[in-house]
C-alpha cells in the first residue's frame, strides 16, 4: 500500500546527504574496480551473494533490489569471468538458480578477506570506544533502514507465507501464555473470513521476507474488530507492528467504519503498549475471547 510521504525537514535531508557521500568515498563505491578486483561494487556484491549450493535468481533480485535487466548483465558478466553458472528450472522456464563455480569460491573468498581489510581499516584509527560507538551506530543505521523498505499489503489468507507466519504467531502464543494456546478455543479461527468484502488480511515483507501479519473484519455496528497481529521477534523495535495496525486502520476507515477494537492477553506486554501508544484505550469487555484479558477501541476519524 502507497503511503502519504510525509514533510520532512530540510536540515535532515541535508544529514542524510552528507553521510552518503562520506560513506560512498571511504568505502570505494566511487571506483570502477571495488576492492581492487576486476569488477565494480554491483557485481561483486552479486558474487558475494551466491553461496553453497547455489540460489534462486529472483532471492537476489529481491534482497538487492535490483531491476531484472541489470542482474541479468551483471550475472553475463561473472558467466563470462567462469565465476558462475546460471541453469534453468526443469519444470519451470522461469525460475533460474545461480551456482559458484570452484572459481567463483575462490574469488568470494577472496572478496570477504579484502572486505575484512577495510572494515578494520574504519576501525583501526579508533580508540576502543570510538570503535564501540561507531559499529553500535552503524547496527542502529541499518534496522533504521530497513524499517523504511518494510512493506505491508493485502495478502491471500491461503499462501504459504500467510500460513507460515499464522504458524508462527500460535507457536509464540502457546510459549508464552501460561496455559499454553489452541487456535480453536479462540474467536474466528478460520481465516478465511479475513477477506473482502467481509475483512482484509495483510502481510509485511522486508526484502521479499515475510515478517508480520494481521486482520481486520468489518462489523455490521460501525466497528472494525483487529485480530491475528504479530511481528517476527527478529524484527521487533522497528516499527512493522506500527505499519501493520496503520494499514488496517485505514482499511477500516475506507470500509466506513467508526471505531476499531480489538483485545489481548495480558502475557502480551509489547502489544499493549503499542496499543495504548497508538490510542486505544481500555474498554468493557464486548466478546467471549478465550484468550483476553484486556479489551480496546479507538476511534477513527
Amino acid at each position: 500500500m502507497v503511503r502519504n510521504m510525509p514533510e520532512i525537514d530540510a536540515s535532515a535531508i541535508a544529514g542524510v546527504r552528507a553521510f552518503n557521500r562520506a560513506v560512498t568515498a571511504r568505502i570505494g563505491v566511487l571506483q570502477d574496480h571495488y576492492l581492487g578486483s576486476a569488477r565494480s561494487l554491483g557485481s561483486s556484491r552479486v558474487l558475494w551473494e551466491v553461496d553453497g549450493d547455489g540460489v534462486d535468481v529472483r532471492d537476489i533480485r529481491q534482497r538487492l533490489e535490483l531491476d531484472s535487466g541489470y542482474l541479468s548483465r551483471l550475472l553475463r558478466s561473472l558467466e563470462r569471468e567462469g565465476l558462475v553458472t546460471v541453469e534453468g528450472s526443469a519444470g519451470d522456464s522461469r525460475v533460474r538458480s545461480v551456482r559458484p563455480t570452484e572459481a567463483g569460491r575462490t574469488e568470494r573468498a577472496e572478496l570477504d578477506r579484502r572486505s575484512d581489510e577495510l572494515a578494520a581499516s574504519l576501525l583501526a584509527p579508533l580508540g576502543d570506544g570510538q570503535r564501540r560507538r561507531l559499529v553500535e551506530a552503524m547496527d542502529t543505521v541499518m534496522r533504521l533502514l530497513d524499517a523504511g523498505l518494510v512493506e505491508v499489503e493485502p495478502a491471500d489468507v491461503t499462501s504459504d507465507d500467510a500460513r507460515r507466519c499464522l504458524a508462527a504467531y500460535y507457536d509464540e502464543l502457546a510459549r508464552r501464555f501460561p496455559d499454553g494456546f489452541d487456535a480453536g478455543q479462540s474467536l474466528h479461527p478460520d481465516m478465511h473470513e479475513f477477506t473482502e468484502p467481509a475483512g482484509l488480511f495483510v502481510l509485511a515483507r522486508l526484502h521479499g521476507r515475510a515478517i508480520g501479519c494481521g486482520g481486520v473484519l468489518f462489523q455490521g455496528d460501525g466497528s472494525a474488530y483487529l485480530k491475528r497481529m504479530w511481528v517476527d521477534e527478529a524484527v521487533r523495535g522497528m516499527g512493522v507492528g506500527r505499519r501493520i495496525l496503520e494499514v488496517l486502520e485505514q482499511a477500516a476507515r475506507e470500509h466506513g467504519a467508526a471505531s476499531a477494537v480489538l483485545e489481548t492477553n495480558a502475557t502480551l506486554t509489547e502489544a499493549i503498549a503499542m496499543y495504548r501508544k497508538a490510542g486505544y484505550v481500555e474498554v468493557e469487555p464486548f466478546n467471549d475471547e478465550f484468550y483476553a484479558d484486556l479489551w480496546f477501541e479507538k476511534p477513527l476519524a
